[in-house]
């Protein structure tokens, strides 16, 4: 029964949306609630959640098959993009590094990215990438994170073998 769910593409792809948008509406909880300040390896996958909704969001919105598969495609790709940061942070995480640093010269360069002027209160951030400053059952932000970007690419992954093998 849980498997139908992904003979439909756009479902599925509303949903992967919605879940984005949920995740980023947690991230502005935490940030302008808790107080929690984002580093820069949390910006770069604020950048991920937002490109993967938009194109979740606009796929899901077509009803040309053709257009739903790209958006899959690119969720895919945009969600493993994602999960890799995710990982990437998770592994500062677990081996701080004795030289606090997230890597400034790609991340402060995607910290500085001009929608972080344009939209400061979602881009702008500072903390230090290997600090764990909140945990929900053991797993960091991070672990969290990569978690749920892990699951949209699997989400992703099914449509696409059950639209493949269903030709």
């Amino acid at each position: 029964m849980f498997l139908t769910l992904f003979d439909r593409p756009r479902t599925v792809l509303a949903l992967i949306c919605a879940a984005c948008i949920a995740m980023l509406g947690f991230g502005m909880y935490l940030q302008h609630v808790v107080g929690l300040e984002p580093c820069p390896m949390c910006i770069v996958q604020r950048y991920a959640l937002v490109l993967v909704a938009l194109v979740a969001g606009l796929g899901a919105l077509s009803a040309r098959r053709g257009v739903w598969l790209t958006g899959h495609w690119l969720v895919l790709l945009l969600s493993l993009g994602g999960a890799y940061v995710a990982a990437r942070q998770t592994w500062l995480q677990w081996y701080p590094p004795e030289v606090v640093s997230c890597g400034r010269d790609f991340y402060g360069i995607i910290e500085s990215f001009p929608l972080n002027r344009a939209i400061p209160m979602i881009f702008r951030g500072g903390g230090d990438c290997s600090k764990i400053d909140w945990t929900f059952l053991g797993g960091s932000i991070a672990n969290w994170s990569l978690l749920c970007f892990l699951g949209i690419a699997a989400a992703a992954l099914v449509v696409l073998w059950r639209q493949r093998r269903g030709r």
